[in-house]
Formats: structure tokens, C-alpha cells, sequence
């Protein structure tokens, strides 16, 4: 999984000359909590800073509110959104796995990534695009079964047993995915076909260490 198959294409974005009461009408309209703020050449919008609703918010007195049908008498004169974006960026590239994107977005403490290719914009990831690939990671079609494994006191090969016994009983692998929870390693994995029941009994028999079993009627 690579950002370039999950992150938004169709991307609003502003001009560093754009009045922050425009860029607040502009996020109002899109229904979005960011702008990415671009320079445009022949080549393409270049990716300049970014350009958050907290940004905007903070532009204006604590009365006023910037994403107002109509705007207050008493605010100032609007200032350009180059006064307030953010130029030091954290980005992505098209190539960049998932994971790593979700991790940076983590650890800055960011809803999303601009996705750059050469220096151009090309897309953008956010919170809502890795959510939505956890949700294929973790759904279970009905009639399937999701497993978790606990490894810590297991070192025989998971991934052995699940493929051949899910080839005796005619099972589908949907998915196997390794983690740690508090530290301990876990595997978790998605079946599904007509003899989930008789691989699970297939599970009880084998000793294996289960932490947790969801079945999906």
C-alpha cells in the first residue's frame, strides 16, 4: 500500500496572495480543515506552505468568527494567506508506503500530508484516507472470522499452519498482519468461506495461543 493509491487527487488549494477570508470561505465551501498554498508555473503549483482552519482562526479576534456567512464590521482589513501559512512542510511522495506516512503524520501530530513529486503538488493524505485504509485492513466479509494470535510464548511459524489448513479446508486468507500490543507480539488474521467453523475447530485442536476470535454470522 502507497499513498499515491489512497490520497485525494481533486485538491483545493490556495495562492499565497489569497485573502484569508477567502480561504476560510474556500474551506467553508470544500468542506476541508486545510489548504495546501501554491505557486503556479508552467510546470505545475509548486507547494509553497499550507494553511490550516486553526491558522485562520487564530488571524482574527476572539469575536469574530473568519467562517461566517458575513463577516463583522469591526474586523480588520483581511490579510494574505502568505502572512499566516506554515512553510515548514511535512510531505509525502506518491511512492511513500502508507504506513510511514501514517507514522510521520503521528509523530508531528498532523491531520494530513501534502503528496509532491518534484517539488509539485500532486495530491494530499489525511487522517480520513489512513482511517479508511485500516478499515480494508480490518473488515471481515460475513460469514468470516478474524483471529489474534499471541506469539510471545509461540515461535512456530503462524503463517504455516493458517496456509495449510486453510487449504485443507478450502478457506480463504484474506489477510495476516503482525503487531505489538503493550508489547507483546501479535498476529492477526482474516478468513472467510463456507468451512470457517470447522477451520476454527481445526485452531482449538492445534494448541495454538489465541488471544481473541471475531465471527462474523
Amino acid at each position: 500500500m502507497i499513498v499515491g493509491m489512497w490520497m485525494t487527487r481533486d485538491v483545493a488549494t490556495i495562492e499565497p496572495h489569497t485573502l484569508i477570508s477567502d480561504a476560510a470561505a474556500l474551506m467553508a465551501a470544500r468542506r476541508v480543515r486545510r489548504l495546501p498554498v501554491v505557486a503556479r508555473q508552467e510546470s505545475g503549483q509548486r507547494l509553497v506552505g499550507i494553511v490550516s482552519a486553526k491558522d485562520i482562526l487564530h488571524a482574527f479576534p476572539p469575536d469574530v468568527n473568519p467562517f461566517a456567512a458575513v463577516g463583522s464590521d469591526r474586523s480588520p482589513h483581511p490579510a494574505v494567506t502568505a502572512q499566516i501559512m506554515s512553510t515548514t512542510l511535512h510531505t509525502a511522495a506518491p511512492e511513500t508506503p502508507i504506513e510511514q506516512a501514517a507514522a510521520l503524520m503521528a509523530e508531528k501530530k498532523i491531520g494530513a500530508l501534502p503528496v509532491v513529486r518534484d517539488g509539485r503538488l500532486v495530491g494530499l493524505i489525511t487522517e480520513s484516507d489512513i482511517f479508511r485504509v485500516f478499515v480494508t485492513f480490518f473488515a471481515t466479509p460475513h460469514g468470516g472470522a478474524r483471529i489474534t494470535f499471541d506469539l510471545s510464548q509461540d515461535d512456530r511459524d503462524v503463517f504455516g499452519f493458517i496456509s495449510q489448513t486453510a487449504l485443507q479446508r478450502n478457506v480463504r486468507v484474506l489477510s495476516l498482519i503482525t503487531s505489538r500490543q503493550e508489547n507483546v507480539p501479535v498476529c492477526v488474521v482474516r478468513i472467510a468461506g463456507a468451512a470457517v467453523e470447522s477451520f476454527l475447530e481445526d485452531l482449538w485442536s492445534s494448541g495454538r495461543r489465541v488471544l481473541h476470535v471475531l465471527r462474523i454470522p
